[in-house]
């Protein structure tokens, strides 16, 4: 797959969450920043990391994400 399809989020924190991805990855990273107490030097900033894994019995649009509550 070469061209843009839509894909759609389930579950976890970016759930519903609609997208266009090109060549059907198998994994999405969604970040969120992390608010943090002190200043950051250098502008250093902190983020969640939530991964969604693509799934393979979906082919038709939407293709369907499924937030993976093990990783990272």
């Amino acid at each position: 797959m070469t061209g843009w399809e839509t894909a759609r989020l389930d579950g976890g924190p970016a759930d519903g969450l609609r997208m266009k991805v090109s060549g059907r990855p198998r994994v999405i990273q969604v970040t969120y920043p992390c608010k943090v107490e002190a200043a950051a030097p250098d502008g250093v900033h902190a983020e969640a990391v939530y991964v969604y894994r693509r799934d393979y019995a979906v082919s038709d649009e939407p293709l369907r994400y499924g937030y993976d509550i093990a990783s990272p």
